[in-house]
């Protein structure tokens, strides 16, 4: 009787790096001593190998719904768009980059990855980051905390060598000042966050900034207007616009630092989206009629199998497992 070994347990963080790895390499930044890079992390032990493995097959299996994806949703439509215009690396640095990549087999997969399984080119300048239902308590200083959500990037704003600050790159941020300390600011995107005396979250996700006030004071500037945030308000902006001020729901709001996700009439679609940040791999669902319907529901992160189990069952769809922790509901 043969018998197999089992697959090696990959440590999440080293499956976010193998997946950036693999965008790196198709994104047309990267350098050769990138790809150089590349080549020794790979080499570097069999589960940096195998977790290369794992994301390039991540990467085709997802072929299908990102083209989908592109095709039907007009924003990642534009931003596939945007992706493609944006300059390429020298004739030489791309060659050099072609060939690791090809040597590593992975030739022939799209450049845009709008499902988020791998991060942006701008999160690799990144100070701290999570990993997939990944949660990290930072403390900033003697007055402020941050606390840093799933699959967060941020990276520390400094001037004359005094922390004043941060950039959150990508993901989802809690930041709580005691009364008495000095203002705290936040860049994200195209805007700028400044608490005063306050408690207040901030998300960047695909290119849309949330920022939400709990308790005191936050002034966000934006090249489109200026907003001020009071206790229990909220305003949201993209790089050439900003929405005005609205009621936010705490119990919503802040459900993650309680081990939750509180949705309230949300769509199904946004919802999928939602536990797809806390999960490895990627919850795809491909009956576009559903995407609309509403959801009312507490689940806890703890237990987002079963959290799908019960909206398989909701919406009747059926589920397919794949490899690399991708399940297809239709």
């Amino acid at each position: 009787m043969t018998t197999h070994p089992s697959p090696p347990t990959l440590p999440e963080t080293l499956r976010e790096d193998a997946r950036a790895w693999v965008r790196k390499l198709h994104s047309g930044a990267a350098t050769q001593w990138e790809a150089q890079a590349f080549r020794r992390w790979r080499d570097a032990s069999p589960l940096h190998q195998a977790a290369f493995i794992e994301a390039r097959q991540q990467w085709r299996v997802l072929q299908p719904a990102l083209n989908r994806l592109v095709r039907t949703d007009a924003e990642a439509a534009s931003l596939h768009r945007e992706t493609l215009r944006k300059p390429a690396t020298s004739r030489r640095a791309f060659l050099g980059v072609a060939g690791a990549a090809a040597a590593a087999g992975v030739a022939g997969v799209a450049v845009y990855s709008p499902l988020g399984l791998w991060p942006a080119a701008n999160e690799w300048r990144a100070d701290w980051r999570t990993a997939a239902g990944e949660q990290r308590a930072i403390a900033w200083s003697d007055q402020i905390d941050v606390t840093l959500n799933t699959r967060t990037s941020i990276r520390r704003v400094a001037s004359d060598d005094q922390a004043e600050g941060l950039e959150l790159l990508n993901g989802e941020a809690a930041i709580e000042m005691l009364p008495s300390a000095r203002t705290f600011s936040v860049v994200a995107g195209a805007g700028r966050s400044i608490g005063e005396s306050a408690r207040f979250e901030i998300s960047r996700l695909e290119g849309r900034v949330c920022v939400t006030c709990l308790a005191g004071r936050v002034r966000i500037e934006h090249p489109a207007g200026d907003r001020v945030l009071l206790a229990r308000q909220q305003a949201v902006y993209r790089d050439h616009s900003i929405s005005g001020i609205a009621a936010a729901d705490p119990e919503v709001a802040s459900a993650w630092r309680r081990g939750e996700l509180v949705f309230k009439q949300a769509p199904l679609s946004v919802v999928l989206d939602e536990i797809n940040r806390y999960r490895p791999g990627r919850v795809v669902l491909m009956v576009d009629a559903l995407r609309g319907k509403t959801v009312t529901a507490t689940f806890k992160l703890d237990r987002l199998d079963l959290a799908l189990l019960q909206m398989q069952r909701s919406f009747g769809l059926n589920a397919r497992s794949l490899p690399a922790g991708v399940l297809v509901l239709s």
